[in-house]
């Protein structure tokens, strides 16, 4: 994607038939004629338009304050002259050895969806930066006032596509490209992602790959074997056709993946891929593969349905998860032995489109980086079941989607983030938005009851960059430091948003339920929590200072024992279970005795 220079400082005087149009009426702190873009919108020449780059330094209302400059792009890691900086690889190599055709030398990490060491890909936890072109604001140290209104058209800018967005979204830090009308209101506004000039070529059409064997008429098959070494190719395929196969063993031993996007989103490359519609049925199957995109059973597409039971599915390489569904297609899974080795590689993977994905018992084990037990661009249940990830998170939900548990076992053990960036948060449950535009903006949804979740390392929770709700009855936590609950905005290096704009809006509803552990809310997001039937809660709210919006309702029964002093900004319902033990309330910045 080559980045438009919006110039941002002035107008372009434009020539028509009749005369010369001027600036708009946009002001600036200096008055210097430059460069931007002017349409004349009206015969009589009454209406203009201007579009600006700048970023938002303050928002009063409707009133809104930013910083003029440009967007400038870049090769990745090039200087602006275009020179490559120290170390880089000669003969257009990227810093990090990729090839220029986008193949990962050996060793590299590949693409994948989580934090902790993947590359690039569809899911893009822990936005790691990918290669293509670097894209930075410089300010040109002018300013502009304008205005919002109702009618104002706000777009979010993903790493891929776009999104609706709201007057919300135009926050302080955030970069913007602004079209101004004649009376300096801002008819429209694109809040730009500036990693989105990284694509991370993906087909923009489906690109399945091919197969060894394919299977296309209805048929029920006993006791075959079905293999692959192939690039790009999927040991057996279902191509809309109702099959069942009883004791069949799916190998895929190797082939190289052309596109880990392409893999991640469509199936290139899996071990067993069902699509266009098919209907499958898997009893008593076994699928090993060890290959690059070496998902196991993948279930793509709307209307294509994956039924798998008792059997034993193992992938050992990179961006290669157990079950995946992606693009809409649904997966239903009962009593599953799942292992998988690679980095990238969940155990209940999806992607790109989501789906529907249903399981019942079985385990889950992944062992590398990135590689939740669960990582979820879906809507995702899941009862019953053994979920461990041995080096990364236990639980991602990315977007508007969902991961309801029920009498599951859960246990994250994330070993680091990103390359061992230490500005990035350490936690077993994430809930965020990448922006990556695989999953839709909105509230997220995570839900639990009964069970239990263990955290081997970093908070329980971390919310970042998303709205969502949170519904936990009876769950046994079992905490690795103090902090049970992390709502924040983050450093926006991965693209989650924009810095300062990018926090997390919570609703936790709890019911039966014990907290031990603090919760941490920082100011550019915000908590209801709701207290019901016997919460139990010790620990402290924000106990490093106030600022943040949390508001604490409890019902009868509940109760809550300070650890340290707690701020919130309101409290209500029934509040005779509050036990201050010894440290301060502080309700609206005032104390409050109890």
């Amino acid at each position: 994607m080559k980045w438009k220079k919006a110039a941002a400082l002035g107008c372009v005087i434009m020539m028509t038939v009749t005369g010369i149009t001027g600036c708009s009426s946009a002001s600036t702190s200096t008055e210097t004629e430059v460069e931007s873009e002017v349409s004349v919108t009206t015969e009589e020449n009454k209406e203009q338009t201007t579009q600006i780059v700048a970023k938002v330094t303050a928002v009063d209302g409707e009133v809104v304050t930013a910083s003029l400059g440009e967007i400038n792009s870049m090769a990745g890691g090039e200087m602006p002259n275009g020179e490559k900086p120290s170390g880089e690889m000669p003969n257009g190599e990227m810093p990090n050895g990729e090839m220029p055709s986008g193949e990962k030398p050996s060793g590299e990490m590949p693409s994948g969806e989580m934090p902790s060491g993947e590359m690039p890909s569809g899911e893009k936890p822990n936005g790691e930066m990918p290669s293509g072109l670097e894209t930075t604001f410089s300010e040109s140290g002018e300013t502009i006032t304008f205005t919002l209104s109702e009618s104002t058209a706000v777009t979010l800018e993903y790493l891929q596509g776009t999104g609706e967005g709201s007057t919300e979204d135009v926050a302080v830090g955030a970069v913007v490209e602004v079209t101004l009308d004649a009376d300096n209101h801002a008819a429209a506004i694109i809040v730009k992602n500036l990693n989105a000039g990284n694509g991370f070529g993906g087909s923009s059409e489906v690109t399945n790959g091919t197969s060894a064997a394919t299977i296309e008429e209805d048929a029920e098959i006993d006791g075959e074997t079905y293999s692959s070494a192939g690039d790009d190719e999927n040991a057996l395929r279902v191509d809309g056709a109702v099959v069942t196969l009883n004791n069949i063993t799916v190998t895929k031993d190797g082939g190289v993946s052309s596109n880990t996007e392409n893999g991640d989103f469509y199936g290139q490359n899996a071990g067993f891929l069902a699509l266009n519609g098919a209907t499958v049925t898997i009893t008593d199957a076994t699928v090993n593969t060890d290959a690059v995109n070496g998902n196991g059973v993948f279930s793509y597409g709307e209307g294509t349905t994956v039924n798998i039971s008792d059997s034993v599915i193992r992938t050992t390489a990179n961006n290669s998860g157990g079950i995946q569904t992606t693009g809409g297609g649904t997966t239903n899974a009962e009593n599953l032995d799942v292992e998988t080795q690679g980095n990238s590689s969940a155990a209940i993977r999806s992607d790109r489109g989501g789906g529907n994905v249903n399981v019942d018992g079985g385990t889950y084990i992944t062992n590398g980086t990135g590689s939740p037990a669960i990582y979820c661009t879906a809507d995702i249940q899941t009862k019953n079941a053994v979920l461990t990830a041995n080096a990364s998170e236990g639980i991602v939900v990315e977007g508007k989607n969902s991961v309801s548990l029920s009498n599951c076992e859960i246990t994250g053990n994330m070993s680091n983030t990103y390359n061992g960036d230490s500005d990035e948060n350490i936690h077993c449950i994430m809930i965020y938005q990448s922006m990556s535009g695989d999953a839709e903006v909105g509230e997220a949804h995570f839900s639990a009851e009964g069970g239990s979740i263990t955290a081997k390392t970093g908070d329980m929770f971390y919310i970042t960059n998303t709205d969502c709700e949170i519904n936990l009855k009876n769950v046994a936590f079992s905490l690795a430091n103090d902090v049970f609950l992390r709502v924040e905005g983050n450093s926006s290096t991965r693209g989650w948003g924009t810095e300062g704009a990018n926090g997390g809006d919570v609703i936790l509803t709890t019911e039966e339920q014990t907290i031990e552990g603090n919760i941490v809310v920082d100011s550019i997001s915000s908590l209801i929590f709701n207290m019901k039937n016997e919460t139990v809660l010790h620990g402290a709210v924000n106990p490093d200072g106030e600022g943040a919006a949390v508001e604490i309702t409890m019902e009868e029964g509940a109760e809550w024992t300070l650890s340290g002093d707690s701020y919130v900004t309101s409290l209500d319902g029934d509040m005779t279970g509050i036990d201050t033990n010894g440290y301060h309330l502080y309700v609206a910045g005032e104390e409050v005795n109890i």
